[in-house]
């Protein structure tokens, strides 16, 4: 469901501690105290909305982007993707509402510039997306599963290829 290598311009290298949310906290946890705390606490509050599994797989042209925040890397190119699968749908969709990893939903009718929600995203209803360079973020719920892709430094065409690929596998 994730990012795959082949869905991203070279050279990205996967980041160690890619996988189950938890092993990715983990091997955060000695590069990055503070960030492997808070998505301790930002996982703990997605399970308590019907999380029962989470992934995240990070790529990176420089390893020292690997421990930094999603979307904070300054000129390194870096694709991350996160799913969070949910017992049902309508908790998908409540944790949606409720934004992933601090990303939520621009309320409807107050779309800054780079900004678009809805249908018009190509992701469905339930979606965002916000490109402005050098960020490209797109966030939306698919059945039961909740998805965040964010490519920093990278292009248009390889954001819009990384997250069509992702939705594809939201099965």
């Amino acid at each position: 469901m994730l990012l795959q290598p082949a869905d991203l311009p070279g050279p990205l290298s996967q980041c160690p501690g890619s996988g189950p949310i938890a092993g990715y906290i983990a091997t955060t946890r000695s590069a990055n105290p503070d960030l492997a705390h808070r998505l301790t606490t930002q996982w703990n509050d997605l399970k308590s909305l019907g999380a029962t599994e989470a992934a995240i797989n990070l790529f990176a042209a420089d390893p020292s982007a690997c421990n930094s925040e999603l979307a904070a890397v300054n000129k390194v190119q870096s694709a991350a993707s996160l799913v969070v699968a949910f017992a049902e749908q309508g908790q998908a969709d409540r944790a949606w509402q409720a934004g992933i990893l601090g990303f939520t939903p621009p309320v409807p009718g107050e779309l800054p510039p780079g900004v678009a929600r809805g249908i018009g995203t190509g992701l469905g209803a339930s979606s965002w997306t916000y490109d402005r360079t050098p960020v490209r973020l797109a966030c939306w719920q698919k059945n039961v599963f909740v998805a965040l892709v964010v490519f920093t430094n990278l292009d248009a065409t390889a954001f819009k290829a990384g997250t069509v690929a992702v939705d594809a596998r939201l099965n």
